[in-house]
Parts: C-alpha cells; structure tokens; sequence
C-alpha cells in the first residue's frame, strides 16, 4: 500500500502527497543518507560566522574600528609604496564605492593619504600614514592575539591536521573554479 499525507499546496487546497517519492524521501534514502557534505559545509560557515563576530565585536569595542577598516589598513600594511584604488578594490574583494568610503573616512582621520599618480590622472595612491602605521600595529597585534585565542581549544597536532585538510580542501576548491 502507498504511504501518502494530505497537504496543504496553497492557502486553502489540500493535495495528496506521495511520501515514497517526494524530494525529501529521495534525499533521505540512499547512499548519501547521512549528508556528511552538507554537515561539513554547514559546519565551516558556523565556525566562520562566530570567529568573525568575536573579532568584529574585539575591533569595534577596544579600538572603535570595523573588520573592513582594519583589512584595507591590513593591505596598505602589506604594500608600504601604496596602492592604487582599483588595486585594494581587487585585493579587497568588494567594489570601489565601498573602499571610496573607507578611505575617506580613514583620510579624515589622518591614518591614511592620497597621492596623485603621475601615470594617469584619473588616479591616486593611497598609503597609511605615520599615525596610521602607528594605529595599525597596536591592532594587528592584539588581532593576532584574539586568533590565536580562537584556535587555543585544538592542541598543535590538532591545529596541524586542520591546516592540512583545509589546505588540501583549498586546492580542489581551485580546480573546481578553474572550470
């Protein structure tokens, strides 16, 4: 005998639903019954989601910053001749409108300059000032400090094997884009 339910489909209709071969039973049953990949996924955005709010909270309450002000400095960091705009829009990851906002508010607040570029007027450098550098340093170092304190619960073998196995799921993420 066929299992089915009654359901509703829309607000006031009811329809008879074959359990047996529904999506949701489909998905139940089979060789990926315990959906381990969809569990690992789920897993990683969870643990990102709480690491990033415990350094967001840390940057916004000690230093009165955001993650987005501390990883364009992070980037000037790197690159003490400066960077074009369209050069931290890309290692950013966001578009340029978001780090026109960052830089002018940073430019305000004396941590950062502009310079033309000779090569094209269109365009500008962009560097952390001495205050700036000055700022950046206090914070990267307590940034490293609260990493470090989120991986403190796995020992250093833990932390070795982790590191491997998302090395390792880095490099078929990479495959996989490159198709």
């Amino acid at each position: 005998m066929k299992s089915t339910s009654t359901a509703r489909v829309g607000p006031k209709s009811k329809t008879k639903v074959d359990k047996k071969n529904s999506a949701s039973a489909k998905r139940k049953s089979g060789p990926t019954q315990d959906h381990q990949s969809l569990r690992l996924w789920l897993r990683l955005l969870v643990c990102h989601n709480l690491a990033e709010f415990y350094l967001r909270s840390r940057l916004r309450r000690q230093f009165r910053t955001t993650l987005a002000r501390f990883d364009l400095m992070a980037q000037l960091d790197r690159h003490p001749q400066g960077l074009k705009m369209g050069e931290l829009s890309k290692l950013l990851m966001v578009t340029g409108g978001n780090v026109t906002g960052l830089v002018d508010g940073l430019t305000r607040e004396g941590l950062i300059t502009r310079r033309d570029d000779p090569s094209d007027r269109r365009a500008y450098f962009v560097r952390l000032t001495r205050k700036g550098q000055t700022l950046f340093d206090e914070v990267a170092g307590m940034h490293e400090q609260w990493v470090i304190s989120l991986f403190s619960g796995l020992n250093k073998t833990q932390q070795k094997q982790l590191s491997d196995l998302l090395g390792k799921f880095r490099e078929h993420l990479n495959k996989l884009c490159e198709t």
